[in-house]
């Protein structure tokens, strides 16, 4: 056997070989045939993906645009009067805001201001009623009640002194129809200040004017002890100033 036939014997197996190859890969389960041929197909159908996406897209925009909802006073086909925001119902309660209390909502009963706070007032109320006070009400008023607050100070019309006659007399209703309605350039303050928070700070302006004009007879007899004793009287006529050196008066 010669050379040549030799080479052409190796070149006959080594094609062979290669040739083999991919069935050995596909038996080995690396599926190398299967996915060229999957690789192909799927690219035959790109083009095709790429079309149907704006379809897709305009689709769903369509969607959304055309959501199944009323625009506000947008006309309706359903009921008869053709509007879509129809009136509440008669007798219709919010959730949370039946307020059938007319003394403790309204601080009225039959229209006229109610004398009585609506519930009983404890310390803790008259202490959240002081630190409401001070939030809100000192800013005019000050904190004594006297109407001489920071904004008056700095120019803002002179509030009203809680120690006059007119309001000392005035009945619990009317403070809290003023805090919740406003009164001439007072604002109202029924968005701020919760219903039961305006009945505290109403508590705590009644104790301001009590303290304002409270005398010794208004203390129960087992608190004098507490009260601070009386300063002692300046004596009525001062004592004489002793000669200067020098024998001058003066």
């Amino acid at each position: 056997m010669n050379n040549d036939t030799v080479k052409a014997k190796g070149t006959r197996q080594k094609a062979e070989v290669r040739n083999l190859l991919p069935l050995a890969d596909y038996s080995l389960g690396s599926g190398t045939m299967e996915n060229q041929i999957g690789a192909k197909r799927r690219s035959r159908f790109l083009p095709f993906a790429f079309c149907l996406l704006p379809l897709l897209a305009v689709g769903c925009r369509q969607d959304m645009h055309d959501a199944p909802r009323y625009d506000p006073l947008e006309e309706s086909v359903i009921w008869r009067n053709g509007m879509s925001a129809l009136p509440i119902v008669q007798g219709t309660v919010a959730r949370g805001h039946l307020n059938d209390d007319s003394a403790r909502y309204e601080g009225k009963v039959d229209g006229k201001p109610v004398t009585t706070f609506p519930f009983t007032i404890t310390k803790a109320d008259l202490d959240r009623g002081q630190e409401r006070f001070n939030i809100y009400c000192a800013p005019c008023h000050d904190r004594t009640g006297s109407g001489n607050g920071m904004v008056v100070q700095r120019g803002y019309r002179q509030a009203a002194s809680y120690h006059i006659d007119r309001l000392r007399d005035a009945p619990v209703g009317y403070l809290f129809d003023v805090i919740t309605n406003g009164f001439g350039v007072m604002p109202d303050y029924k968005a701020q200040i919760p219903t039961d928070d305006r009945w505290r700070i109403i508590a705590y302006v009644r104790a301001l004017q009590l303290a304002r004009h409270a005398t010794t007879a208004d203390v129960p007899p087992a608190d004098l002890g507490k009260l601070d004793p009386p300063a002692a009287p300046a004596a009525a006529n001062a004592k004489e100033a002793g000669p200067k050196a020098g024998g001058g008066q003066e």
